[in-house]
């Protein structure tokens, strides 16, 4: 990954093009939720489409976007493309500065779009939460992404955009030049959608593979001179910090956040990050290890995962009232020079609601905004930072000190 510089690029100023932003797998639950959030949020003059596979489904979603905004709905175009077919991949992202995809699991169809914004110097957002498949991307497509200067920013929902900011945010608060610690406490309420689950049932039943993409990739990964970074699983504890148990994470959020540190020297010689799970109850604490070793188990016997995928159809989730009660808080603790920094952002609906917003400002600022040059497969902190902050908070989600010890 590169780090920032002092230069700045801003896709509008570069090869012209039809769209700012694509929206690809806009038909699906959260595709049609971040299309809501572009409606009301794209700024006008931005040029977006809706791409997915189906035109029929793609012109009831401008119908019913029409009912929400019957002027602005007319402003983005159709695109028809399937995620299979390496020409319409090639075309799509030759057509635009951004593709935002929310086609998943990700590992199933998302490699020859990433390949084809890597080609076409297209920058590229989704919301895979899979390390299998943000690592097979890095191997195959970062070198040719960072030729062509197309930036390849995995994780731009829930994973992994409030833990990768935070940790950023945390540091700056910090002292410069000294050795660094974060910890990041998560909790989190709400339902999951049919594409979740195939999500998490995919990742669960492809334990061998990521493994091996993890070790392909520290092949070829260059690692920070002369300094240190480091994302240690932590242990089950009670947090002071939180007054709640902390359960550790080993989830994709703490290797993005590693790969941001060992971008970014601001989080010093020496970095470390651990990421919790905050659970007020010690039942809860208990019970959740139990139930991710079910769903585990599940995922392996192919009848039962075949089973749960079809209970739980991609393209359906919670509706508006459920979403509406749903909310999530992440907190950081972070030490250094003789410092201790309380930090937070919270917000509503994670997994979809706040999840599409994440998406649509993060295809936004990378398409509309001046960033640091960076190139090849780059987190939201390294390509996007404060611009990134800026824009979630002008959007509702607050990022903030809380204490300062």
């Amino acid at each position: 990954m590169n780090g920032s510089t002092k230069s700045s690029m801003n896709r509008q100023a570069g090869p012209e093009r039809p769209y700012d932003v694509v929206l690809f797998g806009a038909t699906g639950f959260v595709g049609e939720l971040t299309a809501e959030y572009l409606l009301a949020h794209a700024p006008r003059g931005c040029r977006w489409a809706l791409a997915g596979r189906s035109r029929e489904k793609l012109e009831l979603l401008r119908d019913r976007l029409a009912a929400l905004d019957p002027v602005r709905a007319a402003e983005p175009a159709l695109v028809t493309a399937d995620a299979g077919d390496r020409a319409a991949m090639r075309a799509l992202a030759e057509s635009t500065h951004v593709v935002a995809s929310t086609v998943g699991p990700y590992i199933r169809y998302g490699a020859e779009l990433v390949a084809a914004c890597a080609e076409a110097g297209t920058d590229y957002t989704d919301l895979t939460g899979e390390p299998e498949f943000v690592d097979l991307m890095y191997v195959r497509h970062d070198a040719r992404a960072r030729e062509t200067g197309a930036r390849i920013v995995h994780a731009c929902g829930f994973d992994s955009v409030p833990h990768d900011l935070l940790a950023y945010f945390t540091v700056q608060q910090l002292p410069e030049g000294v050795p660094l610690t974060v910890d990041g406490f998560v909790r989190a309420s709400g339902m999951i959608s049919g594409g979740t689950l195939a999500s998490a049932l995919t990742i669960a039943a492809r334990q061998p593979q990521a493994k091996a993409a993890a070790r392909e990739r520290s092949r070829y990964e260059p690692r920070p001179a002369r300094r240190r970074v480091r994302a240690p699983l932590g242990a089950p504890r009670f947090s002071k910090e939180t007054g709640a148990w902390a359960l550790p994470l080993p989830t994709l959020d703490p290797q993005v956040v590693r790969r941001s540190a060992t971008a970014l020297e601001r989080y010093g010689p020496d970095f470390r990050y651990r990421h919790y799970a905050s659970v007020k109850s010690l039942p809860m604490a208990l019970a959740g290890p139990v139930g991710a070793a079910a769903l585990l188990a599940a995922a392996q016997v192919s009848p039962v995962r075949s089973w749960l995928m079809h209970r739980y159809e991609p393209g359906r989730g919670p509706g508006p009232e459920r979403r509406a009660r749903a909310r999530f808080q992440v907190r950081g603790v972070g030490e250094g020079g003789g410092r201790r920094v309380f930090t937070e952002v919270s917000g509503g609906d994670p997994g979809y609601g706040e999840t599409a917003k994440m998406l649509a400002e993060a295809s936004l600022c990378l398409a509309l905004d001046d960033l640091p040059v960076t190139s090849g497969q780059v987190t939201t902190a390294t390509a996007m930072g404060d611009a990134l902050i800026g824009r979630l908070r002008a959007a509702g989600m607050p990022f903030r000190v809380r204490h300062v010890g």
